[in-house]
């Protein structure tokens, strides 16, 4: 249970995220569960967080190692608590960073996953078999065309429901997407999502759309892209269904990481893959080395000449034998 003065001082920095940083609400919940998390720990060893110091900050990280808690997860938390602390700082309600010189979880040794080639190609084809179907229903439209931006943009979930028709300019192969902190930026998408996404707005959308207006669900100011069977925005939630049911072992997420994978493979610069995903930080694009090291070991096995694996020569049989000593 919270203190009065914790829950007075999360309120306050929620206030801060969600008006001065510009973070979207699920942004900052997400922030505040970090926060309340560490503030649990600290009432439990009788302590506020406007007095903790830099033992409590190792202590919950010991803490949270200690309950199997990831180091990714253990280094989101660590950046949380620096961003709070240094607004206290900022704010003069402190006098020191208990944040200050701790080290972070490596969370980089936690490799996001990634499908192979192989498996986005089939989850991608059986999704456009069932959408070029003579009879397609308007939801294979939309899910096909789903599958194909978010493996093509690299598009975070909460992108791709936010998006609307007019954000959309498939003469160019591009969409406008927004990401975090409402920072918008321009992501090329390629032929075939392009492909599938005007299949979907010729043949699957208007269907959708004539529910949505029977239903007087439509938002006038803001023609959403997807649609679901009620003519309402599709949700997080719905997008994560989807994906598993186009293959059980993807998530929305894993789909990000295959195209940024997938491009480094092929040979994508970071810079340019770093500007795709909306990374603040090359720091962050640079684990796609780490994922594409493995095909490259590959590649490097099969293609340098000192590296090359030579097969056997197969035994000769008698009669080859016998011709050869001729």
């Amino acid at each position: 249970m919270e203190t009065a003065g914790n829950q007075t001082l999360l309120s306050e920095y929620q206030a801060y995220l969600r008006v001065e940083k510009g973070l979207r609400p699920l942004t900052c919940e997400a922030y505040l569960s970090d926060l309340r998390t560490f503030a649990e720990f600290l009432e439990g060893h009788d302590g506020v967080l406007l007095s903790a110091v830099h033992e409590n900050v190792t202590g919950f990280l010991e803490h949270l190692r200690a309950h199997q808690i990831d180091a990714r997860s253990a280094a989101r938390k660590l950046s949380c608590l620096r961003g709070f602390y240094k607004w206290l700082l900022l704010d003069r309600r402190i006098d020191h960073d208990p944040t200050v010189n701790i080290d972070s979880p490596k969370a980089w040794k936690v490799l996001p996953k990634s499908l192979a080639e192989p498996e986005v190609n089939e989850m991608l084809e059986r999704a456009a078999m069932a959408a070029s179907h003579p009879q397609a229903k308007a939801t294979a439209l939309r899910d096909s065309a789903i599958l194909e931006l978010l493996y093509a943009g690299g598009l975070r979930v909460s992108e791709l429901t936010t998006l609307a028709t007019s954000d959309l300019d498939l003469d160019s192969g591009r969409v406008l997407v927004r990401g975090k902190g409402d920072k918008e930026r321009l992501v090329p998408i390629g032929h075939t999502a392009c492909q599938a996404l005007e299949a979907y707005l010729r043949e699957g959308r208007p269907h959708l759309e004539r529910i949505a207006t029977h239903r007087k669900t439509t938002n006038p100011e803001r023609a959403w892209l997807f649609l679901s069977l009620r003519g309402m925005p599709l949700t997080r939630q719905w997008i994560w269904h989807l994906v598993k049911a186009a293959d059980s072992a993807a998530t929305p997420h894993m789909l990000r990481h295959s195209c940024a994978t997938h491009m480094v493979e092929h040979g994508a610069d970071l810079r340019s893959v770093q500007t795709l995903l909306g990374h603040a930080d090359i720091a962050t694009t640079q684990v796609y080395t780490h994922l594409a090291l493995g095909h490259l070991k590959e590649v490097h096995r099969k293609f340098h000449p000192r590296a090359v694996q030579h097969e056997a020569p197969e035994p000769k049989n008698e009669d080859d034998a016998l011709k050869e000593s001729a």
